[in-house]
């Protein structure tokens, strides 16, 4: 087996990418305060072509050294806004009719395992701070929380870990 190189993945120009579909799902980061942590997600959402990043709070954007260090140019691909608080982008989303899931550990929360995304629907998943997680408010603004289920003495992971398993989940049921 031979690994490919780079100019036979056929990987798509920004202009490209810009046309393409996208995935019906907009990423909501809230208090996320690593720069390489918001790079790590512009990437991972340039790889599934996620439709959007609200980037909320405290949450850094575009152009800094430190997020590019780690998106590696799909900043400039990567659709992304800028908003005041994850609860106003929250309901905002809600109001244009996607459903909108915290990824956190609540009562009631979903595990990721058994959640399917529905063709057809629109989505947003929020992450939060990576200390404090989603805000209270916004779980309680949202439609639902996934959970990943964890079998270790921890009992969090990197926020742009997660945030690759949850796109990927979204894009295994939505676009793959």
């Amino acid at each position: 087996m031979r690994k490919l190189r780079t100019i036979e993945m056929n990987r798509l120009t920004v202009d490209e990418f810009r046309e393409a579909e996208k995935m019906p799902l907009v990423v909501v980061l809230d208090d996320v305060r690593s720069m390489y942590n918001v790079g790590s997600v512009f990437r991972t959402s340039d790889a599934f072509r996620v439709e959007k990043i609200l980037l909320c709070g405290i949450t850094a954007t575009p152009p800094h050294p430190e997020i590019h260090k780690t998106a590696l140019g799909a900043e400039d691909s990567v659709v992304w806004e800028q908003c005041a608080t994850a609860f106003h982008a929250v309901e905002s989303l809600r109001k244009s009719g996607y459903t909108v899931l915290s990824v956190e550990q609540a009562e009631g929360s979903t595990p990721l395992p058994s959640f399917r995304a529905e063709r057809g629907r629109k989505y947003a998943v929020v992450l939060g701070n990576e200390v404090k997680g989603v805000h209270q408010e916004v779980v309680d603004a949202s439609d639902g929380c996934l959970e990943i289920p964890q079998l270790g003495t921890k009992h969090s992971m990197n926020v742009s870990v997660t945030a690759g398993i949850i796109i990927y989940q979204f894009a295994r049921d939505l676009m793959l």
